[in-house]
């Protein structure tokens, strides 16, 4: 067995919410220890993956925030590297393509009028007449939007994503994803852009989905998360690799926790420490407890979205501009397509390949999972032709990078129980803190997950709960329109939680 390590804080996963808590924790003079399932890329879903030369961008990560704290500490870890990005996206639907956010006078064109008309009083009737118990996505889709609009731009891409009937998603992921986004806000803007008049001064009060321009790391979003990994090394801290949690259980004597885990090879690895920060999903962690919880059947009912990149090298000096496009089509599978030389160049050596990622969102096991690399290969060539975006012959090589549990699932019953694990963690285990998007079970930003870790590094400084940080998604109103880091601190109104009580 290797020797036990007692440190300050153990860590649980090294995604941007793990890394960050180890970085600021070791700026702190906290001794810490990291351990990642993943032998080889740390920032989970935020990852670059590498495969001959080629690099992709697992979803798509605009590093953008509103938190002049989380800018700073991007421009930290990564002074020199950031790119300047220009954003482009459109929708596929029925053969056409719309640029997302909408053209006005693009989308009459491609609607037609008589579709148009119909979506303006589709529109007129669910605001005049709103459907009165608004318990799912659709309910909150058709009220802010009408029937038309709902089906023609949400429905089936939402559907192909989650994998399940809009009328059985909560009303809670229409509410966090789409908030301040209304048709009126579009349509002016999309006036704005269809006759060039967008060149005005930024009020940053724009919605979400109008940010223009982003900056990214030129080698991909990973750039960041090994950067922070190097840095949390050269604090004297470790970050073990390919070392999966086994157990996690406190000493009645001593209160500390002993972290049981195993390496790469199967050995076992023991952490004894006197905090646990855990960005694992919710679910697997109340199974690693010791003694299990009682909240472990509400813990066990949470559910995921997997999710799968089929990257596609096309003999091509490029294909479209777009960063990505949405593919709203039930004709074909595939959710979205990324161009990786529009992030960034850097991402494609070869300036006759194209590189293009087809997302596919599947759940583990099913048959899209299951299927082998070259099925997959063939499956994104067959349906890139289908959608007139290349020639099956162009393409020259292929490869596919699966993630797991990529989404946390906000069914009806998500809300009721995730509360009861965390009011039993929170009451039991007040060294025990989740972070992040699956370690709290809530489809947070990158920024958000950081955010949540640096809220929990406050609090073990301060050693009580000083910041409630399940509000960073409630309290605080975000939009990445405007300037970046144009808030004079992190802890501005609406911005992030307001304190519980004074420190």
């Amino acid at each position: 067995m290797k020797q036990d390590r007692a440190v300050d804080v153990a860590i649980v996963g090294a995604g941007p919410a793990g890394l960050t808590a180890a970085y600021l924790l070791g700026k702190a003079g906290y001794s810490v220890t990291v351990i990642e399932r993943d032998p080889h890329y740390v920032g989970g879903i935020s990852r670059t993956v590498e495969h001959e030369g080629f690099r992709f961008d697992i979803g798509g990560h605009r590093f953008f925030s509103k938190s002049k704290e989380v800018v700073n500490l991007w421009n930290e870890l990564l002074p020199d590297d950031f790119i300047e990005r220009p954003r482009m996206s459109r929708i596929y639907y029925e053969g056409k393509f719309y640029s997302y956010p909408l053209r006005a006078f693009e989308a009459l064109g491609n609607l037609g009028v008589l579709r148009s008309s119909l979506c303006m009083l589709s529109y007129l009737k669910g605001k005049a007449l709103p459907r009165k118990t608004v318990r799912s996505f659709e309910d909150w889709v058709v009220n802010q939007f009408g029937w038309k609009l709902y089906s023609i731009f949400f429905k089936t891409y939402t559907e192909k994503v989650w994998g399940m009937p809009c009328d059985e998603m909560s009303a809670d992921w229409a509410a966090q994803r789409i908030k301040g986004l209304s048709l009126g806000k579009a349509v002016l803007d999309g006036l704005r852009r269809s006759l060039r008049l967008n060149n005005r001064p930024n009020d940053g009060m724009e919605t979400k989905t109008l940010l223009e321009n982003f900056r990214y790391p030129r080698l991909g979003p990973g750039m960041m998360w090994e950067a922070a990994r190097d840095r949390v090394v050269e604090q004297g801290n470790q970050v073990l690799m390919g070392c999966a949690l086994k157990q996690l259980a406190t000493d009645p004597r001593t209160g500390r926790w002993r972290v049981q885990a195993s390496d790469a090879d199967g050995a076992p690895v023991t952490i004894n420490a006197s905090h646990v920060i855990c960005s694992a999903p919710m679910r697997e962690l109340a199974t690693r407890l010791h003694p299990l919880p009682e909240a472990l059947p509400e813990a066990s009912a949470l559910r995921y979205r997997d999710f799968l990149t089929v990257a596609l090298m096309v003999r091509s000096p490029d294909l479209f501009p777009d960063n990505w496009i949405y593919i709203h089509d039930s004709k074909v599978k595939v959710g979205r397509v990324q161009n990786f030389r529009s992030w960034s160049p850097e991402m494609v050596p070869d300036p006759e390949i194209a590189c293009v990622g087809l997302e596919y969102f599947c759940f583990e096991g099913d048959g899209v999972w299951a299927s082998s690399d070259d099925d997959l290969v063939a499956l994104a060539t067959r349906e890139m032709e289908t959608l007139g975006l290349l020639k099956a012959e162009q393409v020259v090589g292929g490869a596919v990078v699966r993630q797991e549990k990529a989404y946390p699932v906000y069914d009806d019953g998500y809300r009721d129980n995730v509360e009861a694990l965390r009011r039993e963690l929170e009451e039991r285990y007040p060294t025990l803190h989740c972070v992040g998007r699956n370690g709290m079970h809530r489809y947070n930003n990158q920024d958000h997950a950081m955010m949540t870790a640096m809220l929990t590094v406050r609090n073990i400084q301060a050693g009580e709960r000083v910041y409630d940080i399940w509000a960073v998604n409630e309290d605080a109103e975000y939009h990445e329109s405007g300037n970046e880091g144009e808030r004079a601190a992190l802890l501005s109104v609406r911005e992030v939680p307001e304190r519980l009580r004074a420190a």
